[in-house]
């Protein structure tokens, strides 16, 4: 809780730079890009099945890299180049570095 509260008190994101926040459960990785100053999420994907269903998808086998990757090819049709990361507190390697490093593939610069 500490490391979160660190990480949040200095990372914070605009409508031209959104954070690009990561949130991981026991089981999936969700990723949103959030403007702080309208207090709106702008993009989110993550590879919780419902999320995975609408992309036709029967199984929730899906990478967190290629959350980032889709998260990071919606915020690219919307305009967003760049980003501020938010790792939520979370220590940068494993699931959490897969999913930077696939936005990062897909054109998001942070």
């Amino acid at each position: 809780m500490r490391r979160h509260k660190r990480v949040r008190a200095r990372v914070s994101g605009s409508a031209k730079r959104p954070r690009f926040s990561v949130f991981r459960s026991n089981r999936y990785v969700y990723a949103q890009l959030i403007d702080d100053g309208s207090h709106k999420t702008l993009v989110s994907s993550s590879n919780h099945p419902p999320d995975v269903r609408s992309k036709g998808k029967k199984k929730a086998g899906i990478s967190p890299e290629s959350v980032g990757v889709n998260l990071a090819e919606k915020a690219v049709k919307m305009g967003i180049r760049e980003a501020v990361f938010d790792r939520g507190g979370y220590k940068y390697h494993g699931n959490i570095k897969k999913v930077a490093e696939g936005a990062r593939k897909a054109g998001l610069k942070f």
